[in-house]
């Protein structure tokens, strides 16, 4: 969207700054930093040219631009709503499901979502591991011959350099049973132009399969620059996956999931799941009802393609695990084999077997 100022040259990370761009307004300075002592604040060049700094309610800034709404912290509220810290036996390593689990190398982000499930752990400062914990983190891996998936998440991975990828993934591939490299990112719509020829040549395994999971929640992060970005992935024979968080007042009416599942797959990225709202502290203003989200998603089921259907999904909180909240269409009947089976625009129908 054109932005009456000049072009944004730099990541901004500080309330000052968003205040120099225009994207705050400067009575609002002193509660954001208050904010900001508790949370990290960066918006990239890419996602503060997108905000329409007049709408107030504009979707990329409620993303990414503090507010004063963080510092409402509900009891129900958590530092690790998902549970990491229970199944890490050796750090930067999260082992919940037997056959994988997170790597997490950074606990950087090119960008802090206002949102994230994370938010206590990253952040500027927040340390890469060193050299030594990496080595024990590949090392409890190579021990544990029933993992086949490795997902390399933090912060965001693609943070790193080409080298350091590289690095990681060859010693990943030389794990005889490691079977799937998955990286989750950001990177690709918040920061396109990092997505270089070395990049991806350092994500392309060799024995083992690269997987990219995109974070993605607006239409509008699917820029021209993100396409390309993601097409140099696709286009290295890497595929794509997406994941999306469902975000009250950014992307909780069914045109716009419509809108942004269907941009995603025309980008050729397969939406694999909806996340419903984790119990982050400072988040109660994004989060949905269970109800709401499944009536999108029953809304979703009639008329849009099924390329464009993710599983919506709840990680459950204290750490066991994500489950489907998928709506339902199946009723047992009074006889065995019979069923009343519910289509997507609410006509019920007998079916037997």
């Amino acid at each position: 969207m054109p932005r009456d100022k000049a072009p944004i040259p730099r990541t901004l990370r500080t309330p000052a700054q968003l205040e120099a761009a225009g994207l705050v307004r400067p009575d609002a300075l002193p509660e954001l930093e208050r904010v900001a002592e508790s949370f990290a604040v960066a918006v990239t060049p890419a996602m503060a040219e997108l905000i329409d700094p007049t709408d107030p309610a504009d979707p990329i800034a409620r993303q990414f631009v503090p507010t004063g709404a963080e510092l409402d912290v509900r009891p129900e509220e958590m530092d690790d709503p998902i549970g990491d810290d229970p199944h890490s036996p050796v750090k930067g390593i999260v082992h919940r499901y037997r056959d994988r689990l997170l790597l997490k190398p950074v606990h950087a982000c090119p960008v802090y979502c206002r949102f994230c499930f994370r938010r206590e752990m990253v952040g500027p400062g927040s340390e890469a591991l060193t050299t030594a914990e990496l080595d024990a983190a590949l090392a409890y891996i190579a021990d544990h011959e029933e993992v086949w998936e490795v997902v390399l998440t933090g912060g965001d991975p693609l943070v790193l350099s080409p080298r350091r990828l590289g690095e990681i993934v060859r010693r990943l591939n030389d794990i005889p049973h490691v079977g799937i490299v998955r990286f989750h990112t950001r990177v690709p719509v918040v920061d396109p132009d990092r997505v270089t020829a070395e990049m991806v040549d350092a994500l392309k395994g060799g024995r083992a399969a690269t997987w990219v999971m995109l974070h993605s929640n607006h239409w509008r992060e699917i820029t021209d620059q993100a396409r390309t970005a993601i097409g140099r992935l696709v286009d290295a024979g890497i595929p794509m996956l997406a994941q999306t968080v469902l975000l009250k007042g950014v992307n909780d009416d069914a045109a716009t999931l419509t809108r942004t599942f269907r941009a995603l797959v025309q980008a050729r990225v397969k939406p694999h799941y909806l996340h419903h709202g984790d119990l982050a502290k400072g988040t109660a203003q994004f989060r949905t009802s269970v109800a709401e989200g499944r009536a999108l998603m029953r809304e979703l089921r009639g008329d849009v393609s099924g390329l464009c259907q993710p599983t919506y999904v709840l990680d459950i909180p204290g750490g066991h695990g994500k489950v489907p909240l998928t709506p339902d269409y199946l009723e047992p009947g009074a006889e065995p084999d019979a069923w009343t089976v519910t289509d997507p625009r609410g006509g019920r129908h007998p079916y037997r077997g």
